[in-house]
C-alpha cells in the first residue's frame, strides 16, 4: 500500500532567514493525519540563508539525523561540539538521549544551505548524548540506493533503533528497488527530479508512505536525487515518548 504526498500538500514555512518543509507535525504545524510514520517522528527539509544560525535548542530521547543536500552544514552543541562543517552528501547523527542542546547553522557566509533532518525515536531511553558523522561522495550514491545510516554501525552511521537511511542520485531511466520487510514501512522523498514510485509518477518535492508491500521500485525519468527512510511501524516508545504514541 502506497500513499503519495505531492509537493503542494506538504507544509511550507518561511521565517526570512529560513524556509522549512515540515512533513509531519512540528513546531507550529499540526496535522493529526501526519503526526509521524512508525518510529520516525520528524522529517524536515530545511534551507538556511548564508550565515544563518538555528539557535541552540534542547531535545531528549531522539536520534537527530541530518543529510546535507547542498551547501555547508555546521553544528554546535553543549556536549562536545562544534564539529567540522559537512559538505553535500554527508550525514550526521546526534543522539539526544538524556538531554542536550544543539544548533544547526549555515557554515558559509555567501552560499545557501539545505539539509534534511529526521527524528527517529530510539529503542533505549536516556542514551548518553553523542555525535557521529560521515561524508559520502556523489559517486558513492550514483545509480544505487546507498545505505548511509543503520543500527549496525561500522561502514554506516549508527542509529539506536532498527531503522535505516538510504540516498541515491539516479541518472535517467535507471531503476532501483528497496525491499520492505514485514511490519516495516518506507518513507521516500524525491529531493529533485522526476521519477516513478512503482507506477506512480512523481516530481520534485513529492513523497510517499509505503507499507504492506514487499518492495518499492523507483525509476528515474530524469536526473533525480532522493532519500528513503526504512522504519519499524510497530515499536515500543521509550523515555518521554512512552504513553504518548
Amino acid at each position: 500500500m502506497k500513499k503519495i504526498r505531492h509537493d503542494a500538500d506538504i507544509s511550507d514555512v518561511s521565517g526570512g532567514w529560513f524556509r522549512a518543509r515540515w512533513h509531519f507535525s512540528f513546531d507550529s504545524y499540526r496535522d493529526p493525519e501526519y503526526d509521524g510514520f512508525g518510529a520516525m517522528r520528524v522529517f524536515n527539509d530545511d534551507r538556511l540563508v548564508p550565515g544563518a544560525v538555528w539557535p541552540m535548542h534542547p531535545h531528549r530521547d531522539v536520534e537527530g539525523l541530518t543529510y546535507v543536500v547542498e551547501g555547508t552544514f555546521g553544528h554546535q552543541d553543549n556536549v562536545g561540539g562544534p564539529f567540522g562543517p559537512l559538505a553535500a552528501g554527508s550525514v550526521q547523527r546526534m543522539t539526544l538521549g538524556s538531554g542536550a542542546l544543539h544548533s544547526e547553522l549555515n557554515a558559509s557566509e555567501t552560499e545557501p544551505m539545505r539539509f534534511i533532518q529526521i527524528w527517529i525515536l530510539p529503542d533505549t531511553a536516556d542514551l548518553p548524548p553523542g555525535v557521529e558523522q560521515r561524508a559520502f561522495s556523489t559517486q558513492d550514491r550514483t545509480n544505487r540506493l546507498l545505505r548511509v545510516m543503520g543500527p549496525e554501525g561500522g561502514e554506516v552511521v549508527k542509529i539506536h533503533q532498527d531503522a535505516s537511511v538510504h540516498v541515491a542520485r539516479l541518472e535517467p531511466e535507471v531503476e532501483v528497488t528497496h525491499a520492505i520487510g514485514p511490519g516495516r514501512g518506507a518513507y521516500v522523498y524525491l529531493i529533485e527530479g522526476a521519477a516513478t514510485f512503482d507506477e506512480d509518477e512523481v516530481v520534485t518535492g513529492s513523497a510517499a508512505e509505503v507499507v504492506e508491500q514487499p518492495e518499492l521500485r523507483i525509476r528515474a525519468r530524469e536526473a533525480s536525487e532522493l532519500i528513503l527512510v526504512d522504519v519499524p511501524m510497530d515499536f515500543e516508545p521509550v523515555g518521554i515518548w512512552a504513553g504518548r504514541i
